[in-house]
């Protein structure tokens, strides 16, 4: 077999083992349009395609990899895109909805789940392997130093379970560093009780520096709220859950 060439620029590290691919394979339910992003060499493709309970689509930007994708997958042909993940229009492509899974690129890992965010009615599950830290900081709960925005947005849409770490020796070539699979899976929230473009900059910048207390970057970015004090302005950010975000972004509603 020919091999796909690893591009640095493209963040790719090609999963080499089997029983590893199997397994993130069968965190996904069962069910309806899967897409899988950044297909590679196909490890995870094969075991995507011997399910009878889903439909597989693929989206893959590297050339080489495609026509390597054909020649041993010739029955993925014609739901194999070579598209950017990013840039796909999926509520035109999959009006039905679609899951997501992948051994995603490193380099834009976050952006793949903002974009997931950002289609969360289209959404419902979503299996993915990103750099260790990624999934810690995704799946941590409030109090935690890896606790972050990309956490808060996050949660507040979707239940984050960490499945399992996977080491550097099974990739081609070695990342640097471990990786790890999470799962994402739509909670019942449909409307967070709050103005959530608002909620997302009130996230953004308790975030912005977050040593400090609250009163200082929320401050910074929304004024002096006429000289009211909220009750978590004497907190830091990585303390609050996403409810508590929720409540303050109420209170800078009425106070801004």
């Amino acid at each position: 077999m020919q091999e796909v060439r690893a591009k640095k620029a493209l963040g790719q590290h090609f999963l080499t083992d089997a029983n590893i691919a199997r397994r993130i394979s069968e965190a996904l339910s069962g069910g309806g349009d899967v897409l899988e992003v950044g297909c590679g060499t196909g490890m995870l493709t094969q075991f995507l395609l011997q399910r009878e309970d889903i439909t597989v689509y693929g989206a893959e930007v590297d050339g080489e990899s495609i026509e390597y994708l054909n020649r041993h997958f010739p029955e993925f042909l014609s739901r194999l895109y070579n598209e950017d993940f990013l840039r796909m229009p999926l509520a035109k492509m999959f009006p039905n909805g679609l899951k997501v899974i992948g051994n995603f690129p490193y380099n834009i890992s976050s952006q793949i789940f903002f974009k997931i965010l950002e289609n969360r009615d289209l959404i419902p599950e979503c299996v993915g392997m990103v750099q260790k830290e990624v999934a810690v900081r995704l799946a941590e709960p409030p109090g935690s130093r890896e606790y972050g925005i990309l956490s808060v947005l996050l949660q507040a849409w979707y239940n984050v379970e960490y499945l399992f770490t996977v080491h550097e020796n099974v990739f081609n070539p070695p990342p640097k560093v471990k990786s790890a699979v999470i799962r994402l899976r739509r909670n019942s929230t449909e409307c967070l009780g709050c103005d959530e473009e608002l909620f997302v900059k009130v996230v953004k910048a308790a975030f912005s520096q977050r040593r400090k207390m609250l009163k200082n970057p929320l401050r910074g970015v929304f004024g002096d709220f006429g000289g009211a004090e909220h009750h978590a302005f004497q907190r830091r950010a990585e303390t609050l859950s996403v409810e508590e975000f929720v409540e303050l972004t109420n209170w800078v509603t009425e106070h801004r």
